[in-house]
């Protein structure tokens, strides 16, 4: 077995965020330090420890834990603007607590008080969950060959793990297998758990420092207070699949929004006009005028339609129904085209107004298409047109599981 990827783990010490204004405001000031080495990150591929410290212990990492554990627990509507926030400014960074917050909408659907209450703990002191979920073997994504069985007092589970993301920066990998009657079981292990290797793989163009590697799983022993029945959040209507889909769909927002702020920037302070424009700044430009507006109109509603998933959500909450979980599975889904697209096309048209200049390596603008590209590769959204055409004119509910 290949030895376990080095990366220096601190002591977490994370502060206590109280409200969803406090959330808000810690987010703008978390960005504002991400933002600075950004471009600088994604050449090198390097994230100083220092800088995940600062933003797992800035409280941020906790703020979705329920308030009878001690969490804020903001709305899921606040929850996707806070990764949003966070995206614009480093979106490998926005991407790598985004599993971490699906971990702790596990912790809260199907784990036993005592569970909660423990791994609640850990989160609002700071510890980093990361996921061992999805394999890269299968004839599909939900092909999962790992395999927990009983061991002693406890389980042992074997197997291989792909798209680990955050992996290499987790105080503990949360590793799903399958038990002997084929059901989902989610074990929580800490890092250094003898079997346990994280191997520091992920070699994407885009979202490059986002640790989404492979965890290897060889003999990996796990008590059973660790072990969640999460098969079980897709045997009832849950919030499970339309959580993960919403704070995929912020990453997408705030990447979209990183690739508008650069293009203004950019076309306000070096872009030149095109000779028939008959003005002297680019800025100026009619023809230029008219696509950043364009840019900007479709973004404002890709984030209203983000708002309105998130609030779907919230409604949902409380009565998690066939019908209320429907509900917030289509609204996610009609977020996730819109956030897609404008991710994407944000991203390229930056080069299109900013012109020749714009593509110079010392700029490294291209992160904003690579990080769009292969962010929105997360899972097809041709199926979220699907998904909402086959409700409207069919009745057909949304499917259950991570990607709806």
């Amino acid at each position: 077995m290949p030895e376990s990827a080095v990366y220096p783990i601190n002591p977490p010490a994370a502060h206590r965020i109280a409200d969803e204004a406090e959330a808000l405001r810690v987010a703008e000031r978390v960005a504002a330090a991400l933002l600075e080495q950004d471009a600088e990150r994604d050449r090198t591929r390097q994230v100083p420890a220092q800088i995940v410290d600062l933003y797992s212990n800035s409280g941020l990492w906790g703020i979705s834990v329920p308030k009878a554990f001690g969490g804020a627990q903001v709305s899921y509507a606040v929850l996707a603007q806070v990764i949003a926030i966070i995206s614009a400014a480093d979106p490998s960074l926005g991407q790598i607590p985004q599993n971490h917050y699906c971990l702790l909408e596990d912790i809260r659907l199907q784990g036993t008080p005592e569970q909660q209450a423990h791994f609640f703990g850990l989160a609002l002191q700071g510890h980093r969950f990361a996921n061992a979920l999805s394999e890269t073997g299968g004839k599909n994504v939900q092909d999962i060959q790992a395999t927990i069985r009983p061991y002693g007092d406890g389980h042992v589970i074997n197997g291989r793990k792909g798209y680990c993301t955050g992996s290499l920066y987790a105080h503990w990998l949360a590793v799903l297998a399958l038990d002997e009657e084929q059901k989902g079981q989610l074990s929580f292990v800490p890092r250094g758990t003898p079997g346990l290797v994280i191997v520091d793989d992920w070699d994407s163009i885009g979202q490059r420092t986002t640790s989404s590697g492979t965890v290897l799983a060889e003999d990996l022993h796990v008590p059973a207070f660790n072990v969640f029945p999460t098969y079980r959040s897709y045997e009832s209507p849950t919030l499970a699949g339309p959580f993960a889909q919403l704070t995929t769909a912020a990453i997408d927002a705030g990447i979209a929004r990183a690739a508008l702020r650069d293009t203004i920037a950019f076309v306000r302070q070096f872009a030149r006009p095109w000779i028939d424009a008959g003005v002297d700044k680019a800025s100026e430009d009619p023809l230029t005028i008219i696509q950043v507006g364009d840019l900007d109109i479709r973004l404002e509603a890709a984030e209203a339609l983000l708002e309105r998933a998130g609030w779907a959500l919230d409604a949902a909450r409380s009565a998690p129904d066939e019908h209320n979980v429907a509900q917030a599975s289509l609204a996610v889904a009609r977020a996730k085209v819109l956030t897609t697209e404008i991710a994407i096309e944000a991203s390229n048209k930056l080069f299109e107004l900013g012109g020749t200049r714009s593509t110079l390596k010392k700029h490294n603008f291209d992160r904003h298409w690579r990080n769009a590209r292969v962010h929105t590769l997360h899972d097809p959204v041709r199926w979220k047109y699907h998904v909402i055409g086959n409700w409207l004119l069919n009745g057909v509910k949304p499917p259950r599981h991570d990607w709806s």
